[in-house]
């Protein structure tokens, strides 16, 4: 199965954050915040969202930070997304 997006909606699969911090401490499950940072895997076609148009600034295979608690997950085929859009990217990194 595949996730295709619509308007203005964004697919990130997020980047796993390491499991125990610089100073050698294991954190738990709970203990530990959303990733930020993502890989871009689907992007919608943008056009008319709301009446304004929308073109799209990302591009699948992006490494963008998302705002901390935006978007909707998913989980498709044993893997977890989340869906955004667009405007809950904050910045691309290069």
């Amino acid at each position: 199965m595949k996730l295709r997006p619509l308007g203005d909606k964004v697919v990130l699969k997020q980047l796993v954050e390491e499991e125990t911090t610089k100073s050698g401490i294991i954190l738990a499950g709970s203990a530990k915040e959303k990733p930020q940072q993502a890989e871009v895997v689907a992007v919608g076609p943008g056009g008319i969202v709301d009446g304004k148009e929308i073109e799209m600034s990302v591009k699948v295979g992006d490494l963008v930070i998302a705002q901390k608690y935006a978007g909707t997950e998913v989980k498709l085929d044993g893997e977890e997304y989340i869906v955004v859009k667009q405007s809950d990217i904050v910045a691309v990194v290069e």
